[in-house]
């Protein structure tokens, strides 16, 4: 058996910078090891130690520079090293780079078989990019079975045995070999390098491949060949007044301040009058191309959990039909809806904007399976070939975009916050592309908004959830429910389901509230007890209040994924936002910025978070929230009217 365990060098979160030409620029940057690679890397380790016969390779695709994070992994234990590493595949985007490493894969021997004893493990996602796609994409074109957002795996009678993470829960999971995992940093944390390692690193030679070398063709590579590309960047800017701080010596002073602030009410911005923005005039003489070929109307993805469509995929009907009001004047919205005895639920999405439903009843897809859903999408967009495919950016989404992307090769946006329709000028070539969809992103921190343009149908994109108000429901709205026969062979059912575990809370619930008090790694030290203990007592004063946290505190293990707000995690707009114990990052903010009011509760005066509330208090969350809590049960509600 191999396990072939995928890398990335990435530059450390605060030194990375983005170019001109909305590329990554790496050369003043100090690079690391990707934090999620480092889990996976480790997880390999693991799955060695129980089968001592295993053999251990590292793949990764870049400059030579990664050759130093190569370096480490073997240190770490692994027996062989292999770099990927092209001037032709710069500006390669995640479909293109999908093809190139599985294509390296190919050319060391695996996935040629279907009998073949080979492990792919990779992080979720990476840093500079944030977009989960790649080990899909990998998983597709080697034609093997997947599971994403993995805490642990085990090797069981030939079987893969592994957790994944969901929204409000896990599912454990059943794989067989080979297949491909991707882990989240929650699992075992990656060991250091030991000294006999380092010295066999030392003395180790890695293999350096070109796309000569791997026979693979510059056609579907590199910045030309990838079917997305960065069309814009601009800066995100803050458009939140300054903080309010609360005064005073002690506890019960820095409370009763607070409370007055929030009553006298915000600080406020100068208004400054915009500039009317001047229409671009479009260059006379270029050639106007629709390279549609055909391709129209706009798909979505209903997710069903627990018997419901989830709140993210109604949430995609908002953008849906605003693209289709921008677009032909009969373009349709249409949405697939999978699973098991859900006829009902295609009356609820034709309500809330759909044209038309397309049902696959199937008592074999009651829940979620990425291989018979894949194929499924696939054999849909093959016969309606929709122009536009959108998805919501959940746990499942997230990895079933980027695997139907490289069956209809096609690129994939991950992640956006903004999506409408526009036109790409190339003035190299006098041509115009239109209509075409915009899709934009935060990247890079959250510092840019990137807009990211594909040229191949359909055009898909994940929304991540929070962004989109859910439609109105019209009960009265007409609209066409169709019945679905997929061509599913025994081999979209290799992996099984063992079981499924769902709370209560999380997920709708974080959508729902009017306060959501959010806990990070400073206020981990009681395990988020008093940050419970505050949503707890604002519940009862009648409020609709819920409890999050920030991504470290998942990663520690402290809180699951469900509750995570944040670039990777949630984004909500709840009336009032209490940020406590967290330091303020820009991923966190991405995920909580729209709140009406945030206060923020640190004992550090200079962290970032302060920068980015309405309300704050410099103090230790141990001796500040006891007050708190108690002022609450007393009344206070963070100046919300509550009804009794």
């Amino acid at each position: 058996m191999t396990i072939i365990s995928l890398m990335k060098q990435v530059p450390l979160p605060s030194e990375m910078r983005m170019g001109e030409d909305g590329l990554m620029d790496r050369t003043k940057a100090k690079s690391i090891i990707n934090i999620d690679c480092g889990y996976a890397l480790e997880a390999g380790i693991q799955i060695k130690n129980e089968n001592p016969d295993a053999k251990l390779i590292v793949c990764s695709m870049g400059p030579p520079s990664f050759e130093e994070s190569l370096k480490k992994a073997l240190s770490m234990g692994y027996d062989e090293a292999y770099l990927l590493s092209d001037r032709r595949l710069g500006g390669s985007d995640t479909y293109a780079t999908g093809l190139a490493i599985s294509t390296m894969l190919k050319h060391l021997g695996f996935g040629k078989g279907l009998d073949e004893d080979f492990l792919i493990v990779a992080g979720r996602q990476t840093s500079d990019g944030d977009t989960a796609h790649v080990p899909s994409q990998v998983a597709e074109n080697m034609g093997i079975p997947q599971a994403t957002f993995i805490e642990t795996a085990d090797l069981v009678d030939g079987n893969i045995e592994a957790k994944r993470i969901i929204e409000g829960g896990y599912q454990m999971m059943k794989l067989p070999l080979p297949c491909a995992l991707s882990f989240t940093p929650t699992g075992i944390d990656p060991r250091r390098p030991s000294l006999s390692g380092a010295i066999k690193a030392r003395n180790s030679e890695i293999t350096v491949f070109s796309i000569d070398d791997i026979n693979l063709s510059d056609e579907k590579i590199g910045l030309s060949g990838s079917p997305t590309i960065v069309a814009k960047v601009a800066n995100i800017k803050s458009e939140r007044a300054p903080v309010k701080m609360s005064e005073g010596h002690s506890e019960t002073e820095l409370v009763n301040s607070l409370m007055e602030n929030i009553k006298s009410g915000k600080n406020t911005l100068e208004v400054k009058e915009k500039k009317e923005k001047k229409e671009k005039k479009r260059p006379e003489g270029f050639e106007e191309i629709d390279f549609r070929d055909g391709a129209s109307g706009i798909l979505t993805w209903a997710e069903v959990v627990n018997g419901k469509i989830s709140r993210p995929s109604l949430e995609l009907l908002t953008p849906a039909r605003d693209l289709a009001n921008q677009l032909e004047e009969d373009t349709q919205v249409t949405t697939l809806l999978i699973g098991k005895d859900i006829q009902d639920l295609a009356k609820e999405l034709v309500a809330h904007g759909s044209d038309e439903v397309i049902v696959v009843d199937d008592e074999r897809l009651e829940e979620y399976r990425i291989l018979p859903f894949s194929e499924i999408f696939a054999q849909v967009i093959k016969e309606r070939n929709p122009e536009i495919a959108l998805f919501a950016a959940t746990t499942a989404g997230r990895e079933l975009a980027p695997r139907i992307g490289v069956k209809t090769d096609s690129g994939v946006t991950a992640d956006c916050t903004a999506l409408e329709i526009g036109e790409h000028i190339n003035r190299k070539e006098k041509k115009i592309f239109a209509p075409i969809l915009e899709s934009r992103r935060p990247t890079y921190g959250e510092s840019k908004l990137a807009t990211i343009l594909g040229f191949v149908c359909p055009q898909i994109s994940t929304a991540r959830a929070g962004t989109f108000e859910v439609p109105t429901p019209d009960e009265n709205r007409e609209g066409i429910i169709t019945n679905f026969e997929p061509k599913l062979k025994k081999k979209e059912f290799v992996s099984e389901i063992i079981e499924t575990v769902r709370g209560e809370g999380g997920l709708q619930s974080l959508f729902d509230a009017d306060i959501i008090v959010a806990g990070g790694r400073g206020a981990t030290s009681d395990d988020l007890k008093l940050v419970q203990e505050l949503a707890a007592a604002l519940s009862e004063q009648g409020v609709k209040a819920e409890w999050a946290c920030s991504r470290p505190v998942v990663d520690d293990g402290t809180a699951e994924y469900a509750r995570q707000i944040g670039q990777t995690g949630k984004t909500v707009r709840p009336k009032v936002y209490v940020a406590i114990g967290v330091s303020g990052a820009v991923q966190h903010i991405a995920g909580m910025k729209e709140s009406e009011t945030i206060v923020a509760i640190d004992h550090n005066a200079k962290e970032t978070i302060f920068s980015n509330a309405d309300f704050g208090i410099v103090g230790e969350y141990q001796d500040i929230l006891p007050e708190l809590i108690e002022k609450v049960k007393s009344g206070f509600t963070f100046g919300l009217e509550v009804k009794k």
